[in-house]
């Protein structure tokens, strides 16, 4: 489970956000640091939810895992 695990881009990555009801594509920068939600749920979850800039995203779990460097203690430092 990846949930409250943060991640810094790698490379720019399209995720998933709500704008007045309607989806729309949000472009996450390169070195952006994002906060994983929840996600995923089961061996066939593809999808994560995540925080970033103080917004609630959707993103595919395969972008994390090639475009995102999980930060933990010894990498912040």
């Amino acid at each position: 489970m990846l949930t409250g695990k943060q991640f810094r881009l790698e490379r720019a990555t399209l995720s998933v956000g709500i704008e007045n009801g309607k989806r729309t594509a949000v472009t996450l920068p390169t070195g952006a640091i994002i906060e994983v939600t929840s996600g995923p749920t089961g061996d066939h979850d593809r999808l994560v939810d995540i925080i970033w800039n103080k917004q609630t995203l959707t993103m595919f779990l395969v972008d994390l895992g090639v475009r995102g460097t999980e930060i933990t203690k010894s990498t912040a430092a």
